[in-house]
């Protein structure tokens, strides 16, 4: 059969024996249109980059810039390597890929480096094209509870090889206040200070903010959760931040986390959401927590917890952006390397005490009362010294000098349960600590980390103002928290000598203590935190107007 010409197809129907009338033929034309350039272009443009839901997120463009900037680092260390020995390159690709376990390029060069992965693993997930679904050597190591650092820099964690400074992976999220998107802020309730980021709207930009009050179940027990939320917003609002709303959770006990989902799907919007906070705060245990309340009833979630972030005692676990499919709707969840802060005592002890500072049970509080110290008896009369003259030391971290105090004072501490505290006399403060340093006082432990440690540089004097104090009824004067570590409560009289001893005593002072740290190490003198059964007694809640209801973000727990 011959092809038929294009004259054929345009050419009028014609049907046998039939007449048309003259004026209906219709001459065969071909008419051709072209846009103007500046339309054109805006064509070329939508066609390229899409519109509507199959469009990229701002998440994912943010993910993919991070990946070109870890795939230009990558290609120009291998080019360099390349010079010396062509046989030793990372493999890298257009696309890198990265650990779903911390967010590291995944490479087959430094079996050290965090992403390194076996070659022939590599190879052969990636010719199936897996490499997404590969967790690196470091990521195992770490899920198996080895303490590997990778982050370096001021302060650093000696004790392992640096890869990556502190500065590199805050430039990481440098890109973040450009983005709309939804930020979730972690604070831990055990270093509420410390891990606060002050400055996280250097990070999140004008974005809007959820607040999450991390490790709630690791409070005295008996504590009033409902005095303890009133206690934070009072904080946040100190600080000036506006935050959508606050929540009380435990990735643990899975306390609060309902509301949180809740919180997130009403104020996403179809937006990304980040996981913002500081090192070891507890992002990854808090994500995973989430994947696993919301999977009872979302399939997209139950999925994504295959592959889900490491969580490890170490800062620095992630040291990429992971991007976590955990939504049906638009947005998707990103988990990020955590802010690291010089001024916790986690960025000066040597990787092995690291996890002494992470508590894993109720903390107890400890107390220093003035019965305990020795008495001058004269005549019939005894005249108690209290704690005027000692030294406390918390491990090798921390020493408290108390120079006046009244003879009632009590200081209750407040942090790990394998971090020992002692006391003994003033003056004999510096030879006990020069001898029991990596002994009875660790940390640091013992060996080359007592050895190199650099001691206790800084000193702060607190001069700590009170006023009206109820004998049988008496509130602490304020909290005295060491970022990084814990925090310890300073009580003018002791609750439990309030029966015992019923003596007057003065109503309104003042307290001198001395309070010794490793440099860059910051202390915080706050209002105290109302925890355990006293607490609620004596905890009393602010009035507001209106206005301020308003203003004041709502807590849940």
């Amino acid at each position: 059969m011959a092809l038929k010409t294009l004259s054929t197809f345009l050419s009028p129907l014609s049907l046998p024996n039939t007449k048309f009338p003259q004026f209906l033929t219709i001459k065969p034309s071909l008419i051709l249109c072209e846009f103007p350039r500046s339309q054109k272009s805006r064509l070329l443009a939508a066609d390229s980059e899409g519109t509507g839901a199959a469009a990229p997120s701002p998440g994912e463009k943010f993910l993919e810039r991070q990946q070109s900037f870890e795939d230009a680092k990558i290609i120009l260390k291998e080019n360099k390597k390349k010079r010396k020995k062509k046989d030793n390159a990372i493999k890298a690709s257009r696309a890198v890929a990265s650990c779903y376990g911390c967010g590291a390029p995944l490479h087959t060069s430094d079996a050290d480096a965090p992403g390194y992965v076996d070659p022939e693993t590599y190879e052969l997930k990636k010719k199936h094209h897996q490499l997404r679904t590969v967790l690196c050597r470091r990521c195992r190591l770490l899920s198996h509870g080895k303490m590997i650092t990778a982050v370096g820099g001021h302060g650093g964690y000696p004790g392992g090889k640096l890869f990556v400074t502190a500065e590199e992976l805050r430039e990481k999220l440098s890109h973040l206040r450009h983005e709309k998107a939804l930020i979730v802020k972690l604070v831990d309730i055990v270093d509420f200070n410390g891990s606060f980021l002050s400055r996280v709207r250097d990070l999140a930009g004008s974005n809007p903010i959820i607040l999450v009050v991390t490790k709630v179940d690791l409070l005295p027990r008996d504590t009033d959760l409902h005095c303890v939320g009133d206690w934070v917003v009072e904080a946040t609002m100190r600080k000036k931040l506006n935050v959508l709303s606050v929540h009380l959770t435990s990735s643990k006990s899975l306390v609060g986390i309902t509301g949180v989902i809740s919180e997130i799907q009403k104020e996403k919007k179809g937006r990304d959401v980040y996981i913002l906070g500081s090192a070891n705060v507890g992002k990854s245990a808090f994500i995973n927590a989430l994947l696993k309340t919301m999977a009872i009833n979302d399939p997209v979630a139950a999925s994504a917890q295959r592959y889900k972030p490491i969580q490890s005692a170490v800062p620095g676990t992630t040291l990429g952006p992971i991007q976590i499919n955990a939504f049906l709707g638009g947005g998707k969840l990103y988990d990020t390397p955590g802010v690291h802060l010089y001024h916790r005592q986690t960025a000066v002890v040597h990787s092995e005490d690291l996890p002494i500072l992470a508590p894993q049970s109720r903390l107890r509080g400890l107390s220093f009362p003035s019965s305990i110290v020795s008495s001058v008896e004269e005549g019939a009369s005894t005249i108690v010294n209290g704690l005027n003259a000692f030294s406390i030391f918390w491990g090798g971290l921390v020493r408290i000098d108390v120079l006046k105090v009244l003879p009632e004072t009590c200081l209750t501490f407040y942090g790990p349960k394998r971090i020992p505290i002692h006391m003994v006399p003033t003056e004999q403060a510096v030879e006990f600590y020069q001898t029991e340093l990596g002994v009875l006082l660790t940390p640091p432990s013992g060996g080359e980390n007592a050895e190199n440690w650099k001691g206790l540089e800084s000193e702060r004097k607190l001069l700590i103002k009170f006023e009206d104090v109820d004998r049988y009824d008496p509130k602490p004067a304020c909290d005295i928290a060491i970022s990084g570590l814990g925090w310890f409560t300073v009580e003018p009289v002791s609750r439990s000598l309030k029966i015992s001893q019923p003596k007057p005593v003065e109503t309104a002072g003042e307290l001198i203590l001395a309070v010794h740290v490793p440099k860059a190490v910051e202390i915080f003198v706050r209002s105290p935190i109302p925890v355990g059964k006293a607490g609620a007694e004596w905890y009393q809640y602010v009035e507001l107007t209106e206005k301020q209801e308003e203003m004041r973000p709502k807590w849940y727990f």
